[in-house]
């Protein structure tokens, strides 16, 4: 085929293709190339030209046509594309004239096969276009086609893309698309976190790291006014149960002058993923995404929102996060856009040394009746560093000149290297050594300093006991969250945000973080650590530190692989429990409980009992945990405690809430409410449902009375529960929600109950259920005691130190 002939024939084709999308983007410059093909292939609404040794827009020595018989199922794009190359075994060139100034999109297509003497999987080269270093030592051994794309500013008469083979090697290509863009859709500049200034991306090239949509849904290229492709967000997602998919693209309305298709098309805008608050109305998580990055580069990172109508509240108002750092605080959607009318922001961020960028919303600090969090598309892109590439040079990467001098360098540097290896390592053991064996004393030297200059001594006094100390510096939290990283956060209660954590031992640890300089939450993180640090029961959360280093709360507890038992009920994807599952950790949580009220001289009311608050480890074994609402029980003469009432609503004791009278039944109250949860499956209060449904106390009540308990049981439970074991933890259930404390059990009554069922229902581990329950309740927390204290005295328990745990643990620590 001549010249004139091929570029004619492009012509003819961007007339027929610009026809066929009259109704979307014309692009003024629209070169489509199905690379090794001698003939032409529809894809969707588009004509690729089939390229030829003959055509003037490539340059090149070498004539090498290659094709494959191989089907591509595993490409969101036209297989067709990816089953012709060109090997190009030289330096060689495309260059497309441009009648266009300004943005032009650049995608190449990639997929290795054999072609007679070439593996395509063993290329290695280079691409750039202009003075713009696209790919360098790209190769690709193996995987599913992959289509790279970057958006240049072309100010020349024409774009030139080269190829060059690395040596001893070639190069290919399936197929490439240029064309040039609206002029609105790429910024001239946007905000640069973290300061008040804006960058400028106008003379900068950009590659799309990350397209995605938001609400597990993917927009395919066909569907895209630009043809691009938008990826589900789902394997991005790193806490799926903080979560919600929603989808409403009927909602969606391009008003006149404002976002249209051209940013993104409506199925982005018409999908959504928030936070899953309606379970919980007091949840402060952050759902957060994390992306595979390059370190080194500015990053253009694009959001995309729409209130679609799903939100539980008229207002949606919420926080935006890159890496932990604000992107903007309180951001009221409602105010920005109306309902369904599209909005974006663009914002540029930096990743010195990180090879992950993570992207939170999460509730705003203002009084919403829900807390909000919406998310509807993202997109990021690379912008090209200050040399004019967008490669991540690595050490790998350099050249072997430069390898070999590093070796040379490494060698003569060796005995230096090993010497600074001992002296680190000896300095690194003696401040292990030093922070270890922190004694109380410093402890309460240094505990709360502002407290301590306004004559609050009270604030220290728990510290005042030698039993107590094993105090983590700061630097050594920060290392073991990552900087306290929003994608490690596991929940988040009224103290503040928990962290997984890791320390230096690969020791797992969970991360409780107080709220600076509240008065509350100083009070909660002395009792925390007061209660923690005297008991040790294999039914309650273990504690492992504390830091109260810079005015900080940490409190670092054992970490539970399992998480919350709420999080197993309801409101996330994890597998359901079974029932007997169900009772085990009924009976250990009451066992944890009934130990609080009962293992020291004075009752411990914990306050706080819900099923956010047991946690399971990994063999599903219940512990209470967050005692920073905990109270010493009543005077031996005395019958309750008047306190200002705190707790949970839902699970609040109704003669604490209204006669303000504290007892170790108010926590028996709390616990029938956990084990109606257990046995619904539902939350404690669900607004969605039907009036008489709402409160579930109230709906599961009126079914234990009428003694058709079936009807309100959950439905993965159905089939499991034989009707006797169902029977008596119905009967324990209703006598726990008494409204009248006397009519209670005790914990030790209530745990024995469950023993019994779990027997009715045909386990071996159950105790007997004839003979007096209290007498069994005695000899079953004898044997608990016994287990859980191992080298300690039954008179020793409510005085426990937790200083020989962590004698132990130093001195493993410094083995």
């Amino acid at each position: 085929m001549s010249t004139k002939n091929f570029d004619l024939l492009m012509w003819v084709s961007s007339i027929l293709c610009l026809i066929c999308v009259s109704y979307g983007y014309n692009p003024i410059d629209n070169y489509l190339i199905d690379c090794g093909s001698r003939t032409n292939e529809s894809v969707g609404d588009r004509i690729f030209v089939g390229d030829n040794s003959d055509s003037s827009i490539l340059s090149t020595p070498q004539k090498i046509l290659a094709n494959t018989t191989l089907e591509i199922t595993s490409s969101p794009y036209n297989s067709t594309l990816f089953q012709t190359a060109r090997i190009l075994d030289g330096p060689s060139s495309y260059t497309f004239p441009t009648k266009k100034h300004g943005r032009h999109w650049i995608r190449l297509y990639f997929f290795p096969f054999n072609y007679q003497n070439y593996n395509l999987s063993t290329a290695k080269f280079s691409v750039s276009a202009q003075n713009i270093t696209l790919l360098k030592e790209f190769q690709i051994e193996s995987g599913p086609p992959q289509v790279k794309e970057y958006s240049l500013n072309i100010t020349q008469s024409n774009l030139t893309l080269t190829f060059t083979p690395s040596s001893n090697s070639f190069a290919f290509i399936n197929a490439l698309e240029v064309f040039s863009l609206p002029d609105e859709l790429i910024p001239e500049s946007a905000p640069a976190i973290g300061t008040q200034n804006n960058y400028s991306v106008s003379n900068k090239a950009l590659e799309t790291v990350e397209r995605v949509d938001m609400g597990n849904k993917s927009v395919y290229p066909q569907d895209d006014t630009l043809w691009r492709l938008w990826v589900s967000d789902d394997t991005y997602v790193i806490h799926n149960y903080l979560a919600k998919f929603v989808s409403n693209t009927t909602a969606v309305n391009f008003t006149k002058g404002g976002v249209t298709d051209i940013i993104a098309p409506s199925s982005v805008y018409g999908t959504a993923t928030q936070l899953d608050s309606e379970h919980d109305p007091n949840t402060k998580a952050n759902v957060t995404w994390r992306f595979d990055v390059d370190p080194g580069f500015e990053y253009l990172v694009r959001f995309h929102f729409c209130d679609i109508g799903s939100m539980s509240s008229p207002s949606i108002s919420f926080n935006v996060y890159i890496n932990s750092m604000l992107v903007v605080r309180n951001f009221d959607l409602s105010s920005r856009s109306g309902l369904g009318v599209p909005y974006y922001m663009d914002v540029i961020t930096k990743l010195s040394d990180s090879l992950k960028l993570n992207v939170s919303v999460g509730p705003s600090d203002i009084g919403n009746s829900y807390p909000n969090a919406i998310l509807n598309g993202l997109e990021i892109m690379k912008i090209s560093n200050p040399k004019g590439s967008l490669v991540f040079e690595s050490d790998l990467k350099k050249s072997s000149k430069m390898k070999v001098g590093l070796i040379v360098g490494l060698a003569s540097g060796m005995f230096t290297a090993v010497t600074l290896a001992i002296i680190l390592f000896v300095l690194c053991r003696r401040r292990r050594l030093r922070y270890a064996h922190v004694g109380h004393s410093k402890a309460v030297e240094n505990f709360a300093p502002n407290e301590m200059e306004n004559n609050s001594p009270n604030r220290a006094a728990i510290f005042s006991s030698s039993k107590f100390g094993y105090r983590f510096p700061f630097v050594a939290i920060q290392e073991a969250t990552d900087n306290f990283s929003e994608s490690l956060v596991i929940g988040v209660g009224g103290f503040g945000k928990v962290y997984k954590g890791m320390l230096r031992d690969e020791t797992k640890v969970a991360v409780k973080r107080g709220v600076s300089h509240s008065q509350q939450g100083f009070a909660e993180f002395q009792t925390e650590i007061e209660m923690l640090s005297q008991f040790r029961h294999r039914h309650l959360v273990s504690l492992i530190g504390y830091c109260d280093e810079q005015n900080e709360m940490i409190i670092i507890y054992e970490y539970m692989e399992n998480g919350t038992l709420k999080n197993h009920l309801y409101g996330s994807d994890l597998p359901s429990l079974t029932w007997q599952q169900r009772l085990e950790i009924c009976i250990g949580s009451a066992r944890g409980l009934h130990y609080l009220h009962t293992g020291s001289a004075k009752a411990i009311i914990h306050r706080d009992v819900k099923s956010a608050n047991i946690l399971l480890d990994e063999n599903f074994m219940a512990k209470v945990a967050d005692f920073g609402l905990s109270k010493t029980g009543p005077e031996i003469d005395k019958t309750h405690v008047t306190t200002a009432v705190k707790g949970s609503f839902g699970y609040l004791d109704p003669e604490y809430l209204t006669r303000q009278q504290l007892t170790e039944k108010s926590d028996v109250y709390s616990f029938g409410v956990v084990m109606l949860e257990v046995l619904c499956g539902r939350p404690v209060i669900d607004p969605s449902l039907p009036r008489e449904k709402v409160n579930l106390v109230e709906w599961a009540t009126k079914s234990l009375k009428r003694e058709q308990l079936e009807e309100v049981v959950d439905p993965h439970l159905a089939g499991q529960i034989k009707p006797d074991s169902l029977m008596k933890f119905g009967e324990i259930a209703e006598k726990c929600l008494a409204e009248c404390g006397v009519d209670r059990p005790s914990m030790g009554d209530v745990f024995w109950n469950l023993e019994c069922a779990l027997q009715l229902q045909g386990s071996e581990k159950g105790s007997s259920c004839a003979g007096d329950p209290s007498s069994q309740v005695s000899h079953v927390n004898h044997l608990e005691i016994s287990v859980s204290t191992a080298q300690f005295s039954v008179g020793d328990i409510a005085g426990i130190s937790m200083s020989k745990v962590f004698a132990q643990m130093v001195k493993e620590d410094t083995r």
